[in-house]
């Protein structure tokens, strides 16, 4: 399929998926009057690396990690390992956060209202 169709198909402009073939993430034939032919499973690899996009993923992380989508069932497995190590990348920015929430507040908090001090110098 051409790439309007594809576009059209997937709700991605025509820049993404030029942008996504550039980053390896897709690859079309080009035929004899230099059209790009995109295979009829790209409009389902796609809304994988959607998805993926949406759970936190790069898009480096899903050209190492997602081609495994291409293998079938068998995938499920490894892609259900990456899940997890994406999840406890996850949690572990999550549990930063808090402490730099907690230091924030706690910068705030030590500073009077009338501004007199600065909340960036250290506590004396």
């Amino acid at each position: 399929m051409q790439i309007g169709t594809l576009s059209a198909r997937t709700g991605l402009s025509r820049d993404s998926l030029r942008f996504y073939e550039k980053r390896g993430l897709l690859q079309a034939r080009r035929s004899d009057n230099g059209y790009r032919d995109y295979p009829e499973e790209a409009v389902q690899w796609l809304g994988y690396v959607r998805t993926a996009q949406q759970l936190g993923f790069t898009l480096a992380e899903i050209a190492a990690d997602l081609p495994l989508l291409t293998q079938g069932e068998d995938a499920g497995p490894a892609l259900r390992a990456t899940l997890q190590r994406k999840l406890a990348d996850i949690d572990e920015r999550i549990t930063a956060l808090h402490g730099l929430r907690a230091e924030l507040a706690s910068r705030l908090a030590g500073t009077p209202e009338t501004g007199a001090s600065c909340p960036l110098r250290p506590a004396a």
